[in-house]
């Protein structure tokens, strides 16, 4: 056999973790199988480490294959100015990020891993990609229409670097203009940012008929996922100190710091990140009320819920010193999906330890992974495994015995 077409064979092995001949019916690579089904027959097989490392989002200066494939990692992230290289073309961005799903494919389950970027004004960490205004300034412009379109513009440049993920649109609703970061939020107005939502749209793609409210939704390859941020109450902070202390009775919180999410939600916002500041005291990545309470159950929201850059650290004060705690009550409020980002090591055996003690249960576990795999799921990124085992198997039963004889 042509030592190219062998090439190819062991490559496609590879990604799809099958061996030559296998003809096991894996329904998780099924396409024409329910989310949900697929969904339940992966989460049946993997194990503890696997979960975990579903769970784990770490940076991209700590990332490699071999890592990726070793501890199972989900999620790869860039941090603000986190490049491959100065002034990296796309093409770097691709040959880094395939580098990095080449790992995650090579498990025994081969589950893709979703990059993420902070492009929220466009893809504003890549070199000379399109720049947009700040939602400052787009908020000003009053028009949803011309947001959404942005949203669709930045989807398509951050697919063309090879990344499926962006952490926007930031809908914090700033009332004190001292908070320095009010050149992220649309307007003063929820109303206003309410409308601004439609960014969601621009970016994952228009919701088809009938669609499921809460689900989580991707329409394509040059769409992304979206996350809304920061929840709940960032530009309400006392004084405008940021990642204070939001300090507002409940009428107050709900009626103008959480509508923007409502109207994220029935967009089908893929992600949920939380906040660094507190609520009347206590910290949002601490507060299982309002993030499993009232997020998960009441609004029913079913994508995933990610921390934001070390926000779990910040659990405590001083941040970080005492880390297992951290991690016990931020999964148990119900983060999904841990931004580490450096200190993964730390953070896997922490949990691990934290499940095998029953501080933080398996049923926990198994519903982050859920909601991290539906919104793989839904973008179809395992959608192409299926394919590759169908033309292996079906190749196989002609040639098996000679590609055993030449791999």
């Amino acid at each position: 056999m042509d030592k190219c077409i062998i090439s190819w064979i062991y490559f496609l092995l590879l990604l799809c973790g099958a061996t030559i001949g296998e003809a096991e019916y894996l329904k998780y690579k099924d396409s024409n199988q329910t989310i949900n089904a697929r969904i339940e027959d992966l989460l049946k097989r993997m194990t503890l480490a696997e979960k975990i490392g579903q769970m784990t989002q770490i940076e991209r200066k700590v990332a490699s294959a071999d890592v990726m494939k070793k501890y199972f990692i989900g999620s790869v992230l860039s941090g603000g100015g986190s490049v491959p290289a100065p002034q990296a073309s796309a093409e770097d961005w691709i040959k880094m990020v395939n580098e990095f799903q080449k790992g995650a494919l090579s498990t025994r389950l081969g589950i893709p891993m979703i990059y993420g970027i902070d492009a929220v004004h466009g893809n504003n960490n890549v070199y000379k990609a399109t720049i947009f205004p700040h939602n400052v300034g787009l908020g000003a412009t009053r028009d949803p229409e011309l947001v959404k379109k942005i949203g669709a513009a930045t989807a398509l440049e951050v697919r063309a670097t090879g990344i499926q993920y962006a952490f926007a649109p930031c809908i914090a609703v700033c009332r004190d203009p001292r908070w320095g970061r009010c050149y992220e939020s649309y307007s003063e107005n929820h109303t206003i940012v309410q409308q601004m939502t439609d960014i969601i749209l621009g970016l994952q793609g228009d919701l088809p008929v009938n669609f499921s409210k809460g689900a989580p939704y991707v329409g394509g390859k040059d769409k992304v996922a979206a996350c809304a941020k920061h929840y709940l109450g960032d530009g309400g902070t006392h004084d405008g100190i940021n990642e204070n202390n939001t300090i507002i009775d409940s009428h107050g919180l709900l009626s103008i710091h959480m509508p923007a999410y409502y109207n994220s939600i029935i967009n089908g916002v893929s992600t949920v990140m939380v906040s660094y500041s507190s609520w009347n005291g206590v910290k949002m990545h601490a507060n299982y009320d309002m993030v499993t309470n009232y997020l998960k159950n009441k609004l029913r929201f079913r994508g995933f819920v990610i921390s934001d850059w070390q926000g779990i650290d910040r659990i405590t004060s001083p941040a970080g010193s005492n880390y297992t705690y951290s991690v016990q009550a931020g999964v148990n409020a119900g983060i999904d999906m841990v931004m580490v980002p450096y200190n993964y090591t730390v953070f896997i055996d922490d949990l691990t330890s934290l499940v095998n003690k029953s501080v933080v249960s398996m049923s926990r576990i198994d519903d982050a992974v859920r909601r991290i795999l539906r919104v793989k799921f839904t973008m179809g990124l395992l959608k192409i495994l299926w394919l590759i085992l169908h033309t292996l198997i079906s190749l196989g039963k002609r040639n098996t015995e000679n590609w055993h004889g030449k791999l």
